[in-house]
């Protein structure tokens, strides 16, 4: 068994011992699990356990053999419920949805939802005294695969909703408190891909927007695994995030290398662009770490030649050496084939105020490691705009003691209250997370 490192001396204990033998303790006053202790699967996983992986803990390339374990997703069993820690109250909130997937709000506290299956982008707004939605809309219909979400410009009071289709960038004209668009979708940009009903690979486009207005990101997922984009034209502008103009003229190539940026948002402290990011598969049970990251302008995050630094992929043996020097080590590790989604730097004042400021991120679960891991929604601790590099579980619950998985976490965002919403479209839920107290 584990022993704790002393907490007067956990700042001070060497990297290499703690990554191989000691957990140390976080910020938040809590056990850190690290080296091989911190790789978990779902039946570890438990509000407020806390974990922290280093490149230095990455086992070899094929360590394990690579498998296809794809969660059949079952029925949420009677009394499954998902679990918060203490002082947290989780209800359902919607029930009944058909694959509810990303989920951003509105400056007037509306909560609107992409439904990426259905093509449409749907409206909740309010809470009943019963916890359900006071009311729900239908905004947009006729799309494309919709997934991200933007209100633009920032501020209280937007003109346009942007949707990012899996093959162009929309927007709609809005006002305050419209159910329903106002008008007709304007395209503004054309994008890579073609979405997975095409063969077109990772299918899903976030949309922010930088501190000032100016800068419009939007991020594009890799057409393959680990294909090379030197003979692989399909792959030409995927894996990267891409700047355009507000109106949708493309600028460039903000960051490359980055397998699948599902992900995105804004750093209000740094006003620093951040991802959360699905790396690649086929290595092994615990490689290579998905991601949450900031951004660089300009940076190479070495998908598919290297990973993690300066790490070079087997599949590519040999190829770009003049890249290794190059390659950014993200900000914060997570399990390998976590399928990281979603995420937002919390913001509000709900929750205790040790959160303000922390990642939240949906977690969908993997299908390529023997033992599931993932099926939750952790918080990343961040201290004066920067990562401090752990994770910690803050919902569970999704899967049952035998591994079967039932729910499968997608979006999240703050209600104007401060409270947390969860897309999940396992069981085509919304739940809501409020602090009730310790």
């Amino acid at each position: 068994m584990l022993k704790n490192c002393s907490r007067r001396h956990q700042l001070i204990v060497s990297l290499a011992f703690a990554s191989l033998f000691c957990s140390v303790v976080s910020l938040r006053g809590q056990t850190v699990l690290t080296g091989q202790a911190a790789f978990t699967d779902y039946s570890q996983e438990k509000p407020g356990v806390t974990r922290k992986l280093t490149v230095a803990d990455l086992p070899a390339p094929y360590a394990t053999k690579s498998v296809d374990n794809g969660p059949p997703v079952s029925k949420r069993p009677d009394g499954a419920w998902p679990q918060a820690p203490a002082g947290f109250k989780v209800e359902q909130y919607a029930t009944g949805l058909v694959a509810p997937r990303l989920i951003r709000k509105a400056p007037n506290g509306d909560l609107f939802v992409a439904m990426s299956s259905s093509n449409e982008i749907l409206i909740f707004r309010g809470v009943n005294a019963d916890g359900r939605p006071q009311t729900m809309g239908k905004f947009a219909d006729g799309l494309s695969q919709p997934f991200g979400i933007a209100f633009y410009p920032s501020g209280p009071n937007p003109k346009w909703v942007y949707i990012g289709n899996t093959d162009s960038v929309v927007r709609f004209p809005y006002q305050n408190g419209d159910l329903k668009a106002r008008g007709p979708a304007e395209k503004l940009a054309d994008l890579p891909g073609g979405g997975r009903l095409r063969g077109g690979g990772h299918w899903t486009r976030d949309i922010v927007f930088s501190k000032d207005d100016k800068r419009m990101f939007v991020s594009v997922g890799s057409h393959s695994n680990v294909d090379d984009p030197d003979t692989h034209p399909e792959e030409f502008h995927r894996a990267d995030v891409l700047e355009f103009t507000p109106e949708g003229k493309f600028v460039k190539v903000y960051a490359y290398g980055i397998r699948n940026c599902v992900g995105e948002a804004i750093n209000s402290i740094t006003g620093e662009l951040w991802c959360s990011t699905n790396e690649r598969d086929a290595l092994g049970d615990n490689l290579v770490p998905d991601y949450i990251t900031h951004v660089q302008e300009g940076a190479f995050y070495g998908w598919p030649w290297y990973y993690m630094g300066g790490t070079q992929d087997p599949r590519h043996l040999g190829s770009h050496p003049e890249l290794k020097a190059k390659v950014t080590t993200p900000d914060v590790l997570l399990q390998p084939h976590f399928a990281s989604l979603e995420m937002l730097f919390y913001e509000g004042s709900q929750f205790p105020a040790e959160f303000k400021g922390d990642v939240f991120a949906a977690e969908h679960g993997s299908w390529n490691k023997a033992k599931r891991a993932g099926y939750e929604v952790i918080v990343a601790p961040v201290r004066d705009g920067h990562a401090t590099g752990e994770y910690e579980d803050f919902l569970t619950g999704f899967t049952t003691a035998d591994g079967q998985v039932w729910g499968r976490p997608v979006g999240v965002a703050v209600g104007d209250d401060g409270s947390l919403f969860v897309t999940d479209d396992g069981s085509g839920s919304i739940w809501h997370i409020t602090y009730t107290g310790k």
